[in-house]
């Protein structure tokens, strides 16, 4: 099922121009109209999902599948030496377009791109802490 005021919904149906890298039966996947760099390439599910916490396993397989299909050609095109696979979920996160999608970045060492800024636990005990809340709120 797809949203008829989902911008990704309408690049798949064709209503918007893409620049299209690969597509099968689950899958949609277009150059990012603003890339970290050359050749950044979103991937995202045919069916309509919010974010990731929306799919199912079998979704996700889909996804991957593409990654794994898609990776390797553009850092041959690019001439990348890695990539990132990133996915962001909900807007605090920088999710802006609200259909599930993956970003597949090509990467060259030392070309600037930063994702975070690493910080630390206050402690080990607080590290423990934390992996034990997490554990307990798993389903």
């Amino acid at each position: 099922m797809q949203e008829k005021d989902c911008l990704f919904c309408r690049i798949i149906n064709g209503d918007i121009p893409s620049s299209k890298v690969y597509e099968d039966e689950f899958v949609y996947a277009f150059l990012d109209i603003a890339p970290g760099f050359p050749g950044h390439t979103l991937i995202v599910p045919k069916k309509h999902y919010k974010n990731i916490l929306d799919m199912d396993a079998k979704e996700t397989s889909h996804i991957f599948a593409a990654v794994q299909k898609i990776a390797p050609a553009m850092m041959k095109v690019t001439g990348a030496e890695g990539f990132h696979v990133l996915q962001n979920n909900n807007e605090a996160a920088g999710q802006t377009v609200f259909h599930t999608h993956f970003h597949v970045i090509p990467r060259k060492a030392d070309d600037g791109m930063t994702l975070w800024t690493p910080t630390s636990y206050e402690n080990k005990e607080k590290m423990l802490e934390m992996a034990q809340k997490i554990r307990n709120e798993i389903q």
